[in-house]
């Protein structure tokens, strides 16, 4: 059945909880389709994550972007001329202000409303679905015929479980703001991911000593090969409609050349191919490890007082331990089963649609290889038109293109978000893409549905 005009011509309400990069890329296509919306946010400001002076801020102070602007930037809204390759977070932060305000968002933001519970009600919509019951700190109550859930996922700190206990400091990356905390001692920075490299870099200059702990040996991506940004590099071989086969060994190739085998630099040895971990986009730490001031160390096998043994048998006295080992992926307003969750994840069609709802979403909900802004430009992209068009907006989308989509978020989503790759069995690829792949189905679907 197609969608049908609603018999009331007032466009459905939608609720945006949340105004970092995510809520405010919902709040732009709302609006581009003429859907009223209220953005949601908790804290005093904007920019969640890139707003270094917020308590939910996972930026520290010598952060700079992993990719580069064209990767990171939104596609109807270039960063400026005179940002570097790289911005640093204070750029990023007066980049998301400007998009706000260049597209009328501030108006729509409700500062200082945290969401404490979003839950079906019993009222339906003119196409219906339930409306959603969203109830405020402070015990105000609200309906609306629509969320959007944007609040991000790198905000719950996970902390893995050792035999043992230890007698020193212990902190989460998310604490981590400036390097002080690492002067003259010993630290063990935990985790892989690009936090944790960035962070033992940082300790590499000022601490004692710096160890870092790795369940397994990675691929180390500098940030420039062949004299442009890397993933720039990157992109080119997609544009090129190169195999993944020929691309990875390109890649590789080009790795070998201007860093060396990662176990002949003194590194573990990678246990995957490259492209089968989220990449590691790190000039400095092989740099720091051959100059002896980072020393590798796998895993922990147990704490003991002021030492840390490892896997290997060896053990180090350590003053700190840094644990940058992720977030967990937690929502905890709303009632996990409602975004269909199962092995520790939702089960959303392209991480963003539910199975059964169709005014419903998560945005910014993945692990990209890549920026993310433009990639959820194109999420609420598609996710505005879809519900325009549920909602019987006229003019705005197609309805069989609406009932496409419907039909695929209700099915098994068989599309590869990989791309082709099959990523290590980890916890933290739960929410991995491929970027190129991924955004053209996106692409894909927003032309489906745009009239």
């Amino acid at each position: 059945m197609e969608a049908s005009p609603r018999p009331d011509p007032t466009p459905p309400r939608v609720c945006v909880v949340g105004a970092g990069s995510s809520g405010l890329a919902a709040g732009r296509n709302l609006a581009a389709v003429g859907l009223p919306f209220d953005i949601l946010e908790q804290c005093p400001d904007l920019g969640g994550n890139w707003n270094y002076g917020l308590p939910v801020a996972r930026v520290y102070e010598s952060t700079h972007t992993i990719s580069s602007k064209p990767g990171t930037e939104y596609p109807d809204f270039p960063m400026p001329d005179d940002y570097p390759d790289y911005p640093h977070h204070t750029q990023i932060l007066a980049y998301l202000r400007a998009y706000a305000e260049y597209f009328g968002l501030l108006e729509h933001i409700e500062f200082g409303r945290r969401v404490e519970r979003i839950a079906p009600t019993e009222a339906r919509t003119a196409w219906g679905d339930p409306m959603w019951e969203v109830r405020l700190d402070g015990g105000e109550t609200r309906r609306y015929e629509a969320v959007v859930i944007a609040n991000g996922h790198n905000w719950d700190p996970k902390v893995p479980e050792y035999p043992g206990t230890f007698n020193g400091e212990q902190m989460h990356s998310a604490e981590y703001r400036t390097p002080e905390v690492l002067r003259g001692r010993r630290v063990l920075v935990v985790g892989g991911g690009n936090s944790g490299c960035d962070i033992v870099v940082e300790a590499a200059h000022i601490a004692e000593r710096a160890f870092h702990s790795t369940r397994r040996g990675y691929h180390y991506v500098p940030k420039y090969l062949w004299g442009r940004p890397s993933d720039q590099i990157g992109d080119l071989l997609h544009r090129l409609h190169l195999p993944m086969g020929l691309q990875r060994f390109f890649a590789t190739a080009s790795l070998r050349l201007a860093v060396g085998r990662p176990e002949k630099l003194g590194l573990p040895k990678p246990d995957h191919r490259l492209f089968e971990t989220h990449p590691i986009v790190n000039s400095l730490l092989p740099y720091y490890v051959r100059h002896g001031a980072i020393t590798p160390k796998p895993d922990i096998e147990r704490l003991d007082g002021d030492h840390v043994v490892f896997s290997d048998g060896s053990r180090e006295r350590v003053d700190l331990i840094l644990w940058a080992t992720g977030y967990n992926i937690r929502f905890p307003f709303i009632d996990p089963q409602l975004l269909a969750w199962a092995d520790g994840r939702p089960h959303l069609f392209r991480h963003v649609f539910h199975p059964e709802y169709d005014n419903l979403f998560v945005a910014g909900l993945i692990q990209p290889d890549s920026g993310q802004f433009g990639i959820v430009h194109w999420q609420c992209r598609a996710l505005a038109l879809f519900l325009a068009g549920v909602a019987g907006v006229d003019g705005v989308a197609r309805p069989k293109g609406v009932e496409r989509l419907r039909h695929l978020k209700r099915g098994p989503d068989r599309d590869d978000l990989g791309g082709g790759l099959r990523y290590k069995d980890s916890t933290r690829h739960y929410l991995e893409i491929e970027h190129w792949s991924y955004t053209r189905g996106l692409r894909r679907l927003a032309r489906m549905l745009d009239a």
